[in-house]
């Protein structure tokens, strides 16, 4: 029997994308070039949920901070220069987006997404039982340069009123709420805590989701990398792939940063470039005790429990599709973490360390890309960047409504391709 929908990719973003269309009745499809679900960007990123991070990372000033770290290793946001021949349109649209005005709109229509997107997966968590070392504790977001911190609470403040909550707190304050940071206060000069943020392992979520949608009647075929989508008329015709033609009626494209690839074949630009980030994971054999997710303003990285785990992540490369693991990136971030919690200098030698690195896709203005393509029967899911945890369930659920001809519960407007094409 033919399937309703084929979901193309079986990260978080797919996966959950095809519970959300299994829920609603349709016969399910997920294809995936690797050989089981969630190995790509949902692996082993930040774990962050994050509605308090809406504001895309191209804000004002970016490009002069990128030209001051350029060819340094041990900067937060490093350009290689063999990186700007495939970068360059999409540079040119990611510096006219740092713009104010077009900056706060991605900024608000981000929060918007963020907000319902929290809501959604703790009703989906809560509906079937799902455990991925969720916590729902906030997360501080510290600061040693007072300039930076009087930006960030301003901010915070304007977007109070869409209901993002947030507390501006002295470095005393911040020790209080995390005594982990205790030894470092007296180097900070505050903190913003964010109540409503939360944290989880992406990709046990993942693959939780995925039993759950097997049991559903969702059909998974890994090791199926998708090589071009053909159309006939206006409409898409069939992927193929190496076990030949596979048709639906409809097709969702969730392939995160390796859409533009497929887009590619039906005459469409996805402005999504794939930016590099790298994590940690340390496993140590005593209580990590730290109980709020940290977020190091200047250096980029976050510090996150995870269970028995702390998940450092952060940095951003933009190198193309490589995915080399360049061990002084990867030891740069861990150090900056130790700077901030001293004691996992000891950890790190007695537990387990793994280390990694994975792809973003990042459109060049910030949201991701949602909803209807120029093909009546092609729908996208992609382009969330560093935020594809915080902004998945919502996604998903929105698209899968999108497809079974629903109303979604938010505008979808605002993350359509077509604001690239109207602007």
């Amino acid at each position: 029997m033919k399937p309703d929908v084929v979901v193309i990719g079986a990260g978080l973003i797919g996966t959950t994308t095809a519970w959300y269309l299994a829920e609603r009745g349709l016969h399910v499809t997920v294809v995936e070039r690797r050989e089981s679900p969630g190995l790509e960007t949902s692996f082993a990123n930040g774990g962050l949920l994050t509605p308090s991070e809406a504001d895309p990372w191209n804000a004002p000033g970016t490009l002069g901070r990128m030209l001051r770290w350029l060819g340094r290793e041990d900067s937060p946001l490093l350009l290689r220069p063999q990186a700007l021949p495939g970068m360059l349109g999409w540079g040119l649209k990611f510096l006219r987006a740092s713009q104010p005005v077009p900056h706060l709109r991605s900024t608000l229509a981000t929060l918007r997404l963020a907000l319902y997107s929290l809501s959604t997966l703790n009703e989906l968590g809560q509906q079937l039982a799902l455990s991925y070392d969720r916590l729902s504790n906030g997360t501080l977001k510290i600061f040693r340069d007072p300039i930076a911190l009087k930006h960030s609470l301003e901010l915070a403040d304007s977007l109070r009123h869409l209901g993002l909550e947030s507390r501006g707190l002295n470095s005393r304050e911040a020790a209080g709420l995390e005594p982990s940071l205790e030894s470092v206060s007296n180097q900070l000069v505050g903190a913003i805590y964010y109540p409503g943020d939360g944290s989880g392992d992406a990709f046990r979520f993942t693959r939780e989701l995925q039993a759950h949608a097997l049991a559903a009647g969702v059909k998974f075929h890994f090791n199926t990398p998708v090589s071009r989508i053909t159309t006939q008329g206006r409409r898409v015709r069939a992927l193929l792939t190496e076990e030949g033609e596979m048709r639906a009626d409809n097709y969702v494209l969730a392939a995160g940063s390796y859409s533009p690839q497929l887009a590619r074949s039906l005459q469409l630009q996805l402005p999504i470039y794939p930016v590099k980030g790298y994590s940690v994971t340390v496993t140590s054999t005593i209580d990590h005790g730290l109980h709020i997710p940290l977020v190091d303003f200047e250096q980029k990285i976050v510090i996150t429990p995870l269970g028995k785990h702390l998940r450092i992540a952060g940095t951003a490369e933009f190198n193309g599709y490589d995915t080399t693991l360049n061990p002084m990136r990867s030891e740069n971030i861990l150090r900056q973490a130790t700077a901030i919690l001293p004691w996992l200098a000891d950890s790190s030698k007695r537990g387990e360390v793994t280390h990694w690195t994975g792809l973003r896709p990042m459109t060049c203005d910030g949201p991701p890309i949602l909803g209807v393509s120029p093909y009546p029967n092609l729908f996208f899911n992609t382009g969330h960047g560093p935020l594809g945890w915080t902004l998945g369930a919502g996604s998903a659920r929105c698209v899968a409504d999108m497809v079974a001809g629903l109303e979604p519960a938010i505008d979808l407007a605002a993350y359509s391709l077509n604001r690239f094409i109207h602007r």
